[in-house]
């Protein structure tokens, strides 16, 4: 099935071949393993608010379910097709590049100007590691990494929020779960407060993590799939400056190609990155 184009990718952004093949045998990119079923519900589960499918992000205008599925047509890259309702979906990978060319002139200013970043994730299996590199780099670059003094009690969920590595996370019950709460996030920046630190000059993230941030006032950039279209209407009201659309759950090490990508056009180190 044909997917609408969008002006919304710049010919410029376009990068070598090799890049786009690794992205679309990995299935980061072209046709993903997310459901077109789960794709179709997520809009009206957002639509109607449900926890854990809004992701802090607050509504500045009034949307319908076909503005938010023709966003995802045109900045995501799902099929515009309506009535394919079950079976594969996909991502475009130009859309995917054009977004994180722009993702990574907001990361490497940032960081190359020495700014205050927090990193942080509900996906502990996928997008972790991949913000872990990020961290890195931007810390080599001269960027203040938000850093643990000691865990944050998120008493809404039953847990607490963590630091691994340069990324803050949700902790339960012995282990790190998949989350789209934004409650991890808000309990953070509460604390932070509460403590006196300065807010961060930016949010990387997904999920909850990145709408929450980002409507609230805070610089944010992320990462989503085709089926989390909150990031998405986020980014359209001017909350999430970048929302890059990808599958977010494919094993750490096949989105190398993509951060070294990121790297490179930030500017920031990318020698010696390994997930």
């Amino acid at each position: 099935m044909q997917n609408r184009r969008t002006d919304r990718t710049d010919p410029a952004e376009q990068t070598a071949p090799e890049l786009t093949r690794a992205l679309e045998a990995a299935r980061i990119t072209g046709e993903v393993g997310t459901p077109r079923e789960g794709n179709l519900s997520h809009i009206q589960r957002f639509l109607d608010q449900e926890t854990h499918f809004h992701f802090g992000v607050p509504l500045t205008r009034d949307w319908d379910y076909d503005a938010v599925f023709d966003l995802m047509v045109d900045r995501v890259g799902i099929s515009a097709d309506r009535a394919h309702t079950a079976g594969q979906d996909t991502i475009s990978t130009a859309l995917c590049l054009a977004a994180s060319a722009r993702f990574a002139a907001v990361l490497g200013e940032v960081a190359r100007g020495g700014g205050r970043i927090l990193f942080g994730s509900g996906h502990p299996a996928g997008m972790v590691p991949v913000h872990q590199a990020f961290a890195r780099a931007a810390e080599a670059a001269g960027a203040e990494v938000v850093r643990a003094t000691g865990p944050i009690t998120v008493d809404t969920d039953g847990g607490d929020v963590r630091h691994l590595g340069g990324v803050w996370v949700w902790h339960q019950h012995g282990g790190v779960p998949h989350t789209h709460s934004p409650e991890p996030v808000a309990h953070l920046l509460a604390e932070l407060s509460r403590r006196g630190e300065a807010p961060p000059d930016l949010v990387v993230a997904d999920h909850g993590w990145a709408g929450y941030a980002g409507g609230r006032g805070l610089r944010a950039i992320g990462f989503a799939d085709c089926n989390d279209p909150a990031l998405f209407v986020a980014e359209a009201q001017g909350q999430v400056e970048v929302a890059v659309p990808l599958d977010d759950d494919i094993e750490p090490q096949l989105y190398l190609p993509l951060i070294e990508f990121i790297l490179q056009r930030a500017g920031l180190p990318a020698e010696g990155i390994a997930l």
